[in-house]
């Protein structure tokens, strides 16, 4: 579609409501960093979802339920932002990316983000009332060709015993002292923000080591701990959390969520508690070879992974917090040593990095299960054809809502987008 000089022309109207040439431009330059990709003219497909949404802003309004606080707009706000940093650099290359001061790209996510949240509870109001019957799943999954089924990927649980090498004390005080001197090189006047860019070891060093608006439950605890009590501008003494040691700022607190700047430094791993880590886990897995250790025993007496031990070493999924990996989910470390694995074996004991929290722990893995990718099936995967349905009857109700307020509303649509192959008839 052809670029216009002019980016504010009305190019919708629905009702009371107008869509702007530049709502559509900024969607689609958003849309791009987060990825998404179309066959179709995206920026027909975005217009729709703007009809949809003024459609939906409006039944809202008459809803005295519906409700968006300025947390949550904050809270989504950040993560966008932190995401863009990501995708396209600093915050000035982002200014340059979508052509707009740092402070109208937050006006213009603040408006979207609001408008986001209300038509996403609109929605869920009109469909809180859908339901469905183990009846209705077996009927859908016999009346429903076996290629329109729901694939469910190969998946498998396993378990994990991990020893990881004891950080010398000396290798602890080098890192706090280091800390120490530079809290007092901020407190003398230096920027935290550039102490971090220059020395910081996390992945928001890059940004000046600003994590963004996060609340207490997003954060490491002895982190948020330390966080939640600074007052704005005061920088913490040294916190231990399970991601090495740190050096706090607060820079603003908002809605029960705190924005904070940090330093991260690790202690260096030595080769002689390599070698030691290494010499242990031989050990174990000899004794349980041997049937002289069970592997519940030896995860819960020896493994330094404190989320899994108490349950036999069994790995969560965060993504879901079931025992279920995808093999495309697996870090590679240990998707490379499982692919080969049968049910029940024991891997030899390899090196695996931690990228979350740096350096790394000699590990051992055991298969508990693992299933072939298949086409969904009732005995075995009830609860992925539960959705699957109940998702698309909430969707038939939801189009039948979107047509019957279409045929209410009066609804103006540019020339400009005439070819537009739309889902629902808007132009009457």
């Amino acid at each position: 579609m052809s670029q216009d000089k002019v980016v504010d022309e009305i190019v919708a109207v629905v009702g009371n409501n107008i869509i702007l040439k530049s709502d559509i431009e900024q969607q689609y330059l958003q849309m791009q960093v987060q990825g998404y990709t179309t066959d179709g003219d995206m920026k027909c497909e975005i217009l729709e979802q703007f009809l949809e949404s003024k459609l939906l802003m409006a039944e809202a309004a008459l809803d005295t339920t519906i409700e968006v606080t300025d947390g949550q707009v904050n809270g989504e706000m950040e993560r966008r932002l932190q995401m863009y940093r990501e995708r396209i650099g600093s915050d000035k290359d982002i200014e340059k990316f979508f052509k707009q001061s740092m402070s109208d790209i937050k006006s213009s996510l603040d408006d979207n983000i609001r408008q986001q949240i209300i038509t996403q509870q609109m929605r869920s109001k009109i469909t809180e009332g859908v339901t469905s019957t183990p009846a209705e799943v077996r009927r859908y999954v016999k009346d429903t060709k076996s290629s329109k089924l729901p694939k469910v990927p190969g998946q498998l649980e396993y378990e994990q015993i991990l020893v990881t090498p004891v950080v010398s004390e000396e290798a602890v005080l080098q890192v706090k002292n280091r800390l120490r001197q530079i809290k007092k090189r901020v407190e003398d006047g230096s920027s935290f923000a550039t102490m971090a860019v220059l020395y910081s070891q996390g992945p928001s060093a890059a940004n000046g080591g600003e994590l963004g608006f996060m609340g207490k439950g997003q954060l490491d605890p002895a982190y948020a701990e330390a966080a939640f009590n600074l007052e704005k501008g005061v920088v913490s003494n040294v916190v231990k959390s399970d991601f090495g040691y740190h050096i706090i700022q607060m820079i603003e607190k908002k809605g029960g969520k705190a924005n904070t700047r940090h330093i991260l430094m690790r202690p260096k791993v030595g080769a002689e508690a390599k070698t030691t880590a290494k010499s242990r886990i031989d050990s174990i897995v000899d004794l349980i070879n041997a049937n002289k250790l069970t592997w519940k025993v030896a995860a819960f007496k020896y493994s330094n992974d404190k989320d899994s031990k108490n349950n036999s070493g069994l790995v969560i999924n965060q993504a879901n917090m079931s025992s279920k990996f995808n093999i495309s989910e697996l870090p590679p470390q240990d998707s490379k040593v499982l692919a080969n694995m049968n049910v029940g074996e024991i891997s030899k004991p390899y090196w695996a990095e931690d990228p979350r929290k740096g350096g790394g722990s000699y590990k051992i893995i055991r298969l508990v299960t693992k299933t072939k990718e298949h086409i969904a099936n009732p005995q075995e995967d009830y609860q992925v054809l539960y959705d699957q349905f109940l998702a698309q009857k909430k969707e038939d109700v939801y189009k039948v809502w979107i047509k019957e307020h279409m045929g209410k509303t009066y609804v103006r649509i540019d020339q400009s987008y005439a070819n537009c192959n739309f889902n629902n008839t808007w132009a009457k």
